[in-house]
């Protein structure tokens, strides 16, 4: 047992009795978490100020359309990414068809689309005007029957194309866990492919691919681009709405908590669905046999495959890569990489400090892994299901309440601190993307034994020299990795860039908003191929920690 562990066991009596160098970790992580649920309680405390007049507008003209458009994109969304991801994972994780190599990896490539990138390179292609309407009318002199994709349906397939990923890692990884075997002994048993997989595979994989659905309709809620391209009203386009043409603070508030309703709705649908269910792998051995789809099956799973692949990420690439030779090399100038380099600057900074909250965090719990401690912890990784709006309007109320009282005591009228800082965006970003960060390093940490801290600790070293000298060198490749999706993420963050960012502080995401406002999709493609390529750096991550989790996976004995 650990020097550590063993001190919070003799403290275990009573909270005095814990050294003041543990109880600190114990504060520090309750002073995290308190920062997290900072946003929540503000949304809660708006309620106190009501503008009726603006909700009497509210209802009588969006509030009925709000819920029904939100009600109908979880419904859609839930469940065309439940038969994509589910049927995708299926199909490269226990069948063996032309392709299926390639497209194990390559089905994860639309994790580097960004939904607003999607949405309006699909309105550029398929809407009225564009090339495929424009085709259909020349061969068949009308398109009147041609599906509008500036539609609830449009939105929907959109959404789906981009998320359905979430769910495909998850239950290809539960899939290939389960093996061909026990297919093999259920059919032994009389069930036929069809009812094995319903009532065997299906059934032990609900865990994962529940999990990977409500991450989907998180996102899905939290989206602002995608269904501001679509003029499709949702929670999030009202309270910009509200914010910016109504200037109410309070409102945008209340329209936030209602927001986070929906988003704990879907976290409560996921927990409740999976129930006292649990996840378990077991070991597969490595010359697995696979279900051999051949013939007309196989050309069929190989044709499913490559067409949502198309849909998802080659066709889109290509109209952006079309546009861009096109129309907007002339936008190659010094006001596109100095856009480029506040979105890097941002993404770096938030994933600095987002890491080393991580890393504090996860060091936390183990210093002093009382029940507390780790529900703060915990807590302190929730602002992942916040919506970056949401979050957005929580720091703009604190802030402006900050700079109130800054005003007051300092007897300066008008001045603002905090507000329109670029410590405000930092601030929701290290809320928002924590739980990606501590992700990376609490895995990372799993990989190293506690005689290491240890033996650092009997020869003299402090908490703090431990973490620089010992932990981190070891933990270099999660801090990396942690670092790198948190930065990505900033850099596609749209949300909360657009409420939060200061005079001057434009980043690709936001110059992609104000081009698609006004219809120029051309000139939105430069930014939007930039922002792919981004992404594609944690998807080629993703790619090979999968690769080398099977390859793991695969060496040990069945």
């Amino acid at each position: 047992m650990s020097v550590v562990a063993g001190d919070v066991q003799a403290g275990s009596a009573g909270t005095g009795l814990l050294p003041f160098r543990l109880r600190g970790w114990r504060w520090f992580a309750l002073a995290v978490a308190a920062v997290v649920l900072a946003p929540l309680l503000v949304t809660a405390v708006s309620w106190l100020q009501i503008d009726a007049q603006i909700w009497e507008h509210l209802r009588a003209t969006l509030l009925g359309r709000l819920v029904t458009n939100t009600v109908l994109l979880v419904l859609g969304v839930g469940t065309l990414v439940l038969v994509l991801g589910v049927s995708l994972a299926w199909l490269t994780a226990v069948c063996d068809f032309p392709g299926r190599r390639w497209f194990d990896w390559a089905l994860m490539l639309p994790l580097a689309v960004p939904a607003y990138v999607l949405a309006f390179t699909f309105i550029g292609i398929f809407d009225y005007s564009g090339p495929v309407q424009s085709q259909i009318r020349d061969v068949f002199g009308t398109s009147a029957w041609f599906p509008p994709i500036r539609s609830t349906g449009g939105v929907i397939l959109v959404m789906s194309l981009v998320l359905y990923p979430y769910v495909y890692m998850l239950a290809r990884t539960a899939f290939l866990a389960q093996g061909v075997g026990l297919m093999e002994a259920a059919r032994l048993n009389g069930l036929g492919p069809w009812r094995a997989f319903f009532r065997v595979a299906l059934p032990m994989a609900r865990p994962a691919i529940a999990a990977g659905t409500a991450l989907a309709l998180m996102e899905a809620l939290a989206d602002f681009g995608a269904v501001a391209v679509f003029n499709y009203d949702t929670f999030t386009t009202a309270i910009y709405r509200v914010w910016f043409g109504f200037f109410s603070l309070e409102t945008a508030a209340q329209l936030a908590s209602l927001l986070l309703l929906f988003v704990a709705l879907a976290v409560f649908a996921e927990r409740y669905s999976r129930g006292r269910a649990r996840f378990y792998q077991r070991s597969v051995p490595g010359n697995q046999l696979r279900i051999r789809l051949s013939g007309w099956r196989g050309a069929l799973a190989t044709g499913a495959c490559g067409l949502v692949l198309a849909f998802a990420f080659v066709i889109p690439l290509i109209q952006l890569l079309w546009w861009v030779a096109g129309h907007s090399l002339a936008d190659f100038n010094a006001q596109y990489f100095g856009m480029l380099g506040r979105t890097v600057a941002l993404g770096a900074m938030a994933a600095a400090i987002t890491v080393t909250l991580a890393l504090l965090l996860a060091y936390a719990r183990r210093a002093q892994p009382d029940w507390l401690t780790r529900r703060a912890v915990g807590v302190s990784t929730l602002g992942y299901a916040m919506p970056g709006s949401v979050l957005a309007v929580a720091v703009m109320l604190v802030f402006t309440r900050v700079d109130g009282w800054l005003a007051g005591v300092l007897n300066e009228p008008g001045g603002q601190w905090l507000t329109g800082t670029v410590i405000a965006l930092l601030l929701a970003y290290s809320i928002r993307f924590m739980a990606v960060a501590f992700n990376s390093v609490d895995s990372a940490f799993e990989q190293v034994r506690p005689s290491m801290a240890e033996a650092a600790r009997s020869l003299g070293a402090g908490q703090g020299e431990v973490i620089r000298r010992v932990f981190v060198p070891m933990l270099r490749p999660g801090l990396f990795a942690g670092a790198l999706l948190v930065c990505v993420d900033v850099m596609k963050e749209m949300p909360a860039t657009l409420l939060l960012r200061p005079y001057g502080w434009d980043t690709l995401a936001v110059r992609i908003y104000e081009f698609t406002s006004d219809g120029e999709w051309q000139r939105a493609a430069l930014p939007a191929v930039t922002l792919i390529l981004v992404g594609l750096l944690p998807v080629i991550l993703l790619v090979r920690r999968s690769v080398a989790q099977r390859r793991q996976l695969s060496a040990q004995p069945g």
